[in-house]
């Protein structure tokens, strides 16, 4: 019986060295950097579909993964390229919301300050120029995203919506989530807890944030949702995210960032809507604001 005990023992140590062998690191993420509207690719082939959405038609653009950035046809290659070339259903989940907020008088993007993160296609965020915004800013982990995709689908659906005033200020920001706060124009000056600022009536920082599809990683939750606390306006500022209640695969999901956000203690959180139209797994959009 003892030889067996060491036979189980010594296989039991070997399963827990196995067990404690940490990942592989993922790569350095790209240094945060500017991406300005004149560096538009033109060696890219960038087709236009048109999508319609209760009576709003956006243009959309289409690139080839592998053209873009040498990859094959992948949706995610984690600290490489996150998705941002597909258009993915939160997207287009969060526009149809926010048109719906708008015609209930719930919310107005006239004259507001917009960071949409995690930008991809940048539907939203192109639905918030049209609609009147003073400022949008897009960010996305890639810069040949924004390069390729974002600032030619922006320029795209602002040319054809002539009746409209162009937004005052467009800018676009490529970089990870745990660093680019130190490029975007309207961030607080310190990382002090939101409950505790001396200053209760300032309004730095965006008046909304918007983020479609942006929580599907638990390892990446929490620099998101310390670049929103960031980032938001004070006392005033939402946040409206669009996701899957799961994320099967990847773990992350709207049930784990907002266990995240209720155990800060910081935001509150409320349910806009949901979708579950047999397409994916179910879908929600959700509104925080701060406490």
């Amino acid at each position: 019986m003892e030889g067996a005990n060491a036979q189980i023992n010594e296989k039991a140590i070997g399963l827990s060295f196995l067990e404690d062998t940490p990942p592989a690191p993922l790569p350095l993420p790209p240094p945060s950097t500017e991406v300005f509207s004149t560096k538009v690719s033109s060696s890219v082939k960038f087709t236009i579909d048109p999508i319609n959405l209760g009576g709003l038609t956006l243009l959309k653009g289409r690139v080839n993964t592998k053209e873009v950035l040498g990859l094959s046809e992948s949706d995610l290659v984690p600290g490489v390229y996150e998705g941002g070339l597909k258009l993915w259903e939160g997207s287009l989940d969060l526009v149809k919301t926010l048109q719906s907020e708008i015609r209930n008088g719930n919310w107005s993007f006239t004259g507001k300050r917009v960071l949409e993160l995690g930008c991809g296609h940048g539907l939203p965020g192109i639905f918030a120029c049209l609609e009147g915004a003073a400022v949008i800013h897009f960010q996305d982990f890639n810069a040949e995203v924004l390069r390729c995709l974002t600032i030619p689908n922006v320029n795209v659906n602002l040319s054809k919506a002539s009746h409209s005033e162009p937004t005052s200020e467009i800018r676009y920001f490529a970089g990870d989530w745990s660093q680019i706060h130190q490029l975007l124009a309207h961030v607080h000056d310190n990382g002090k807890d939101l409950q505790s600022s001396s200053k209760p009536h300032q309004v730095a920082g965006y008046d909304v944030i918007l983020m479609a599809e942006t929580i599907y990683s638990n390892s990446a939750n929490q620099n998101l949702y310390g670049l929103v606390k960031k980032c938001i306006s004070r006392p005033h500022g939402i946040v409206y995210m669009a996701a899957k209640k799961y994320y099967f695969g990847v773990g992350g999901g709207t049930r784990q960032f907002l266990s995240m956000v209720e155990k800060d203690g910081v935001m509150t959180s409320s349910l806009v809507a949901d979708i579950a139209d047999g397409s994916s797994n179910v879908r929600e959009i959700w509104k925080l604001s701060l406490k």
